[in-house]
Formats: C-alpha cells, structure tokens, sequence
C-alpha cells in the first residue's frame, strides 16, 4: 500500500476531483462538517464528521453518479447500473432529473426500503442473482443486448473521481485534518478521497476499513487471504471483487485497511444515533467501529470520518437498538421460578418498581420449564438504567425468596 512507490498508471488524478466538483457543484449538497466532541471525548481523538447522509438520497454515492451522467452525450439511449441500493439511488435520481431512462439490476434480498425508494425516483428495477458480481453480469448483459450505457458502481474513472470531491470538501474546510479513516466495499470512495487528499496534503495518514464479512480489499492487497462469511449489517460495502482501477490507488495512497468486527458495527450504529441522533446504515457506521476496535492508531490524531449514507431498513434499525441494548445491559431477561401461591406474580411486579425498572414483556407458564407442580416460572423481559441497575434488580428479587436461576442479556 502507500509508500511502497509501486510504479502505476493513476486511474485518476487530483485535477479529475476537481473537474468533478466543478461539475457537480449546485446538483449536489455540499453537506456539513462538524466536530463531535463526545465521540472525540469517548474515542481520545478529535473527530470530525461528515453528513452524506444528508444528501437527497441519504449517501455519498450522488456524486460520482452524476459525474459520469453528465459526461454522456446528448443521444445516450439510457443508462443501466448494478447496486445493492446506494448507487442505485444517485444513478436514478439524478438521470430522472436530466430525462435519462434508467433501469437498476439490484442482488435478491436487497432490502425493501431501497427498491421502493429507487423505484420511486424513475428507475426500472429488476432483482437478479444473490451477490452483487450475479448482478453486475446480468447488467453488463442487458447493457450489451439494448444498446445501453452502463455506470459501474465503484470503477468507472469518473465516478472515482465525483466520490473524491467528498474529500475535497473536508480538506478545504479542515485543511489540517492528518488522519481520513473511509469505509472500502469496492474501492471508489477511497480511491477518489486518497487521490485529492494526497495531493492536498501528502503527509495525511488514509485509513481503509472493511467488515470481517467481506475483507476482499485488504487480501488483495497483502495477500491475506481472509474469508468473509458474507453476512453483514453494512451492505454498502458488500463486495467480494474490489474494482481493479480501486486496487491501483489503494495499493499506491493508502496507508493502512483495518478489518471491523461485523458487531462493533452494531453498536456504531447505536453509538452515533443516541450521541449525534442521526440514522446511519453500517457501511456508514464502520469507520466509528473501526475507532472503537483499533483505540490506538487513532488517540491523539485529528480524524476526518464520512458517515456515508443512511439508508438503513427500519427492521434492521429497530433490532440494532434493541441489541445494543441488551449489550449495553439496560435490557435483560430474566427467568424466576416461585412458588405457585396467590399473589407471587404482584411480588415480583413490586420489587421491580421498587427497584425503578421497566417491564417491557411478561411470560407466566406452568407446563413448560417448572421443576415441579407447585412451582411455576415466569419471564421477564426488564429495561434498566445500565448493567449495575440491572444487577440490583437480580439482587433485590432473590433477597425477596426468588430463585433467578437464568438471568442474561437479550
């Protein structure tokens, strides 16, 4: 990766981010950039963050999107592109607005807020094969077979080069950020955002993270041969072969690709809803985990983070915060077993509300699980302040002549 000074041919230049970002300026949001004083406070750096998840699609990927639509000519027929939803989204949004009929391949098992919503902005959607390499094949297909131009999701020279203008942006506003930390899946993103930023800066450190589930990037790179299981909450970055353009400027710009434990993501999520009450999806979430999981490449640096996008399926949502919760110990689940006499059930009920929990689910059975027939076992499902209250509760119920013989998180 950077410094080994491999002789390459650059896929981009820093003179291609900046036409870009003339291109695109007035279609595009230049979104904020901020510093977050908690996150800094809770990761010992000082963290700046940058809301692509506040462009019109809710992620970054408008902007190499409408870079390559521009650079078509006037007769284009129409375009078609391959996304797992991001890019489908910049692709149908910005070729509807300029009257360019689009049609989007998008993998089986995309979630149901992404096909909606690009249906919703012009495209015509089909649903092919389970990974994104099935889909990109049926498109290139359908792309050859009814004269249609295709816009590659992350390797197109002109989209790496639109994806690096969000780079610019945070350089021009924090010209001494020294450390960039960008989520790779195929590559496009940080292969733009290093191109810029060395050339702005060449001393800034450019940090690549990737989800243990697809760590296809960081084994071409060193040869690593890391197998993901392909099971990710962040499917923005889904891909099993990085871009060969992408591979050519991370080999040369960047520093370092970190692999993210897939729940570290989890929490991410969780982390940057409660602390900067945005919504983001895990691709966007990574780069926080990644600061969460390696403490010590990023203490003491001045860090640029781009959350980029926030198309998260609502169910996922929900269940991340629930999750979180459980781990965080403000949610746990306990099993009681008592004496079946009147009024035990309204005992325990009393000791929780002494205690100041939340019962969130009660399960009262007597044929399954008691271990005898003047015994019964009830369930609880309680929301606590933290761990220590949750710890109290246990306490308080068995010094109340219950028996908690399970007691564990969600």
């Amino acid at each position: 990766m950077a410094g080994k000074n491999l002789p390459i041919t650059a896929p981009i230049t820093a003179n291609d981010v900046m036409l870009a970002a003339d291109a695109i300026e007035g279609a595009v949001n230049r979104t904020a950039i901020s510093k977050s004083i908690t996150l800094s406070n809770i990761t010992g750096a000082e963290v700046y963050l940058k809301f692509e998840n506040f462009q019109f699609t809710a992620a970054y990927k408008e902007r190499g999107a409408l870079n390559k639509l521009l650079s078509l000519p006037k007769d284009t027929k129409g375009v078609i592109a391959m996304s797992a939803g991001n890019h489908a989204q910049g692709v149908s949004y910005h070729a509807s607005r300029l009257g360019i009929p689009t049609t989007i391949i998008m993998p089986e098992g995309t979630p149901f807020n992404k096909v909606k919503r690009t249906e919703e902005l012009g495209a015509h959607v089909k649903l092919v094969g389970a990974k994104l390499e099935e889909a990109t094949e049926a498109a290139l297909k359908m792309a050859t077979e009814n004269n249609l131009t295709f816009i590659h999701p992350f390797d197109d020279p002109l989209v790496m080069a639109g994806q690096g203008t969000v780079g610019l942006e945070m350089l021009q506003e924090i010209p001494d950020l020294d450390t960039l930390i960008v989520p790779i899946g195929g590559g496009g993103l940080i292969s733009g955002v290093a191109t810029i930023a060395k050339h702005m800066n060449p001393n800034i450190r450019i940090i690549g993270v990737q989800t243990e589930a697809f760590p296809s990037m960081k084994s071409v790179m060193d040869g690593s041969n890391l197998m993901g299981n392909n099971i990710t909450i962040a499917e923005g970055i889904a891909v099993n072969t990085p871009g060969i353009n992408a591979q050519k400027c991370v080999r040369e710009l960047v520093d370092e690709i970190l692999i993210v434990e897939e729940t570290r993501i989890e929490a991410a999520i969780v982390l940057l809803m409660e602390v900067e009450k945005v919504v983001v999806e895990g691709a966007a979430a990574i780069s926080l985990a990644a600061m969460r999981q390696y403490p010590e490449v990023f203490k003491g640096h001045k860090v640029g983070m781009i959350l980029t996008g926030g198309n998260i399926d609502s169910r996922m949502l929900a269940s991340a915060i629930m999750r979180g919760m459980a781990r965080d110990g403000r949610l746990s689940r306990l099993r009681i077993e008592m004496i079946d006499i009147p009024g035990n059930l309204a005992k325990v009920t009393k000791v929780v509300a002494q205690i100041g929990a939340n019962v969130l689910e009660v399960k009262h059975q007597r044929e399954f699980g008691a271990v005898s027939l003047k015994m019964t076992e009830m369930e609880l499902v309680v929301e606590t302040k933290d761990r220590a209250h949750a710890a109290k509760l246990v306490t308080a119920l068995e010094e109340s002549g219950f028996n908690v013989n399970s007691a564990k998180t969600v």
